[in-house]
C-alpha cells in the first residue's frame, strides 16, 4: 500500500520534464532527487551554490562538503558546477529556473503560500523560499493533505506568515491535485482512489471542480 509521501512524490515527479532546470525545497521535495528515471534528463540546483544534482549518496559515497540547501549530504551528476551563493541567487531571480517543487504549511484558495515558519517557534530564516516562488517559472506545491490534528491545510486563507501572494500555480496533496487560474482553485485530479466529495469534506479552501477531472486509483 502506497504510503501518502508515496503518493506525493509519485504524482510530483509528473511535473519534472526531460531538460528541466529544477530547485527542490527541503523536506519531502529533496527526495524527490532518488525518484527521478535515470532517462530524464534534469539538472537540479540548490540556493547554497551547485547545480547539478544527484540522487542521496550510499555510505561509501558521502562526502561531508557536498550539500544541498538543507544540509543533507548530496551526490553530484557529471557535469554539475559549484558556485556563490550570489550566483545561484542570480539565477533564481533572472527567471532561470524552470520549476520550483517546494514544501507548504498552508495554501490558500488564491495561491497564497505559508512555508517557512510557526509563530512562536525557533526558525532560522526563509532561506531562499521567497526569491523561489518570485523568481521560478513555475511553482509547484506538495504537501499532506491535513495535519497531524486532521485539519486542512488548504485554506480559505492563510493563517500563518507568508512566503508569497498568489504565487502557487499547483498544489499537489496525498489526495488531489489542484490547479489556480484567473478563475480561482480547481480540483483536477484526485487521488488514492478518492471522490470529489471525499475532497471536500478535507478541505477548507472553497474550489471549482475540472470537467476533465481525473481519478487516480490507489497506488498512482
Amino acid at each position: 500500500m502506497a504510503t501518502s509521501r508515496d503518493i506525493i512524490i509519485n504524482r510530483a515527479l509528473q511535473e519534472i520534464e526531460d531538460g528541466m532546470y529544477v530547485n527542490l525545497g527541503i523536506g519531502i521535495p529533496t527526495l524527490i532527487a532518488n525518484a527521478i528515471p535515470n532517462d530524464r534528463h534534469v539538472m537540479l540546483q540548490s540556493e547554497n551554490g551547485l547545480l547539478g544534482i544527484g540522487p542521496y549518496p550510499l555510505e561509501h559515497e558521502v562526502d561531508a562538503d557536498e550539500i544541498n540547501a538543507g544540509k543533507e549530504t548530496v551526490t553530484a551528476q557529471k557535469g554539475a558546477s559549484y558556485f556563490d551563493s550570489a550566483e545561484s541567487f542570480a539565477m533564481i531571480r533572472g527567471g532561470h529556473i524552470d520549476l520550483a517543487i517546494l514544501g507548504g504549511m498552508e495554501v490558500a484558495e488564491n495561491g497564497d503560500l505559508a512555508n517557512w515558519m510557526i509563530p512562536g517557534k525557533m526558525v532560522k530564516g526563509m532561506g531562499g523560499a521567497m526569491d523561489l516562488v518570485n523568481g521560478a517559472k513555475r511553482v509547484v506545491i506538495i504537501m499532506e493533505h491535513v495535519n497531524k490534528y486532521g485539519e486542512s491545510k488548504v485554506k480559505s486563507s492563510c493563517t500563518l506568515p507568508l512566503t508569497g501572494s498568489q504565487v502557487v500555480h499547483r498544489l499537489i496533496t496525498d489526495k488531489a491535485v489542484f490547479d489556480f487560474t484567473d478563475a480561482g482553485m480547481v480540483l483536477i485530479e484526485t487521488l488514492a482512489g478518492l471522490t470529489v466529495e471525499d475532497i471536500r469534506a478535507v478541505t477548507e479552501a472553497n474550489f471549482t471542480v475540472s470537467p476533465e477531472l481525473e481519478r487516480m486509483p490507489v497506488g498512482e
